[in-house]
């Protein structure tokens, strides 16, 4: 497939999701508000994945390079972020947004929810992006930490919201090469304020029996 390109690429998900695509064959384009940091988070991405195709840039560099764009920054961060990439995006792209309003972005616990006016912080992305601009929520629910340990053998499921299969399915479908991930259709996008909110639920469950758990929908 095409490149994709990772907003927020030196945080820990946006790392650790672009070893686990350079390594199923993915060019991975790293983006950071920082490129200076990019490219250090380039450089050990392929220490780490000899072989793989990791290129820095910018955030907005980053975000001009591939058709499928992935969001991978704070809930602080988010409108800011979004608000720097609407000269950059532009129509017919997919931004898959990651984000989790987790009440840590105004020191709170993380195992809080703040409530969005737009219903999430998927939904908040699509008000703001450009025209044309489609957005995706997916990828919530994955731990960080475990994307970025490539001896762990991942086993979870990925759920998809968004209101066109057309822009679901390149999202699934890269989901889907990473070893051990199964995309889940999810519905409309509007279902990302309850994928978003099982975000601080696991963190919960991580806190309190010490694992990194997921989730698995049975019966598919």
């Amino acid at each position: 497939m095409s490149a994709v390109a990772i907003v927020g690429a030196t945080g820990a998900l946006g790392f650790g999701l672009s070893l686990r695509w350079g390594r199923a064959g993915v060019d991975v384009v790293m983006g950071s508000r920082d490129e200076a940091r990019a490219q250090e988070a380039a450089g050990k991405a392929r220490e780490r994945v000899p072989g793989a195709t990791f290129t820095a840039a910018g955030n907005a560099e980053a975000a001009r390079a591939a058709d499928l764009v992935v969001l991978c920054v704070p809930f602080r961060n988010h409108s800011e972020t979004l608000t720097n990439l609407r000269e950059h995006l532009r129509e017919g792209q997919v931004l898959v947004d990651c984000t989790v309003p987790l009440a840590a972005a105004v020191s709170g616990r993380a195992t809080r929810l703040l409530g969005v006016w737009q219903g999430s912080a998927a939904q908040q992305a699509q008000e703001m992006a450009p025209d044309g601009v489609r957005v995706v929520a997916a990828l919530h629910t994955v731990s960080a930490a475990m994307l970025a340990d490539l001896d762990h053998a991942l086993d979870e499921d990925v759920l998809v919201c968004g209101d066109r299969k057309a822009d679901k399915g390149p999202v699934m479908a890269l989901v889907d090469r990473i070893d051990g991930l199964r995309a889940v259709d999810a519905g409309r996008l509007e279902m990302a304020r309850i994928a978003e909110s099982l975000t601080p639920l696991i963190i919960g469950i991580n806190a309190r029996h010490k694992v990194h758990a997921g989730i698995k929908i049975t019966g598919l």
